[in-house]
């Protein structure tokens, strides 16, 4: 269950994902539901996404889950894209 913050971001994880590959350890991700859910759709081993949903009210699309499943949106980059109306009413 890496952290994609802690395992040097989307290269880390590809390193990780071609590890779990070659042994058949199934990986599942750790916070970033949003980049997540993208990782594991790319992952041969993907097991389960780790999904809190912590920035849901600060975004413009959050991350859709229908029927237990995370709907990879179809947006360039990590699909995350800020709602800056919703970050301004949050900063302390």
């Amino acid at each position: 269950m890496p952290d994609l913050g802690r395992i040097g971001g989307v290269t880390g994880w590809q390193r990780a994902a071609a590890l779990a590959a070659a042994r058949r350890i199934a990986m599942s991700s750790h916070l970033y539901p949003e980049i997540g859910a993208r990782l594991l759709a790319a992952t041969p081993t993907c097991h389960f996404l780790d999904y809190v949903e912590r920035v849901d009210k600060i975004v413009q699309e959050p991350l859709r889950i229908e029927s237990g499943f995370a709907l990879v949106p179809e947006r360039s980059g990590n699909g995350r894209s800020w709602d800056r109306k919703a970050v301004a009413c949050h900063r302390a």
